[in-house]
């Protein structure tokens, strides 16, 4: 990937983050850019992080990004997991009139 403005990271790291999204964006037109406020230390892992990698911060953005949202569509959600752990308890009966005897024996308590 080549700059367009080429200079030391110890004068203008500002300036080559700025730069490395201008360039993505250049790159993948069909990205949106987000502005994300984010702790100060979280930042310079993230920088450390991307430099030990050798690829810009953004690139280790999204992909950070991509596998939490692999993760979390590959898991079954709880309320999911609840209802598979939970479905043929009740295996005798009609359950909704049993729910509804339950109910109105609650509305006569009152």
């Amino acid at each position: 990937m080549g700059f367009i403005l080429k200079c030391t990271l110890s004068l203008c790291q500002a300036a080559v983050d700025v730069i490395s999204f201008i360039l993505t964006d250049i790159k993948k037109p069909n990205m949106i850019r987000t502005i994300v406020s984010i702790e100060p230390e979280d930042k310079a892992w993230l920088d450390r992080k991307a430099r030990q990698e050798r690829i810009p911060m953004t690139r280790l953005v999204r992909r950070a990004i991509k596998r939490m949202r692999e993760e979390s569509e590959s898991e079954p959600s709880r309320f999911n997991l609840l209802l598979r752990e939970t479905s043929g308890l009740r295996r005798f009966g009609d359950a909704l009139a049993y729910q509804r005897k339950l109910r109105g024996e609650w509305d006569r308590r009152k």
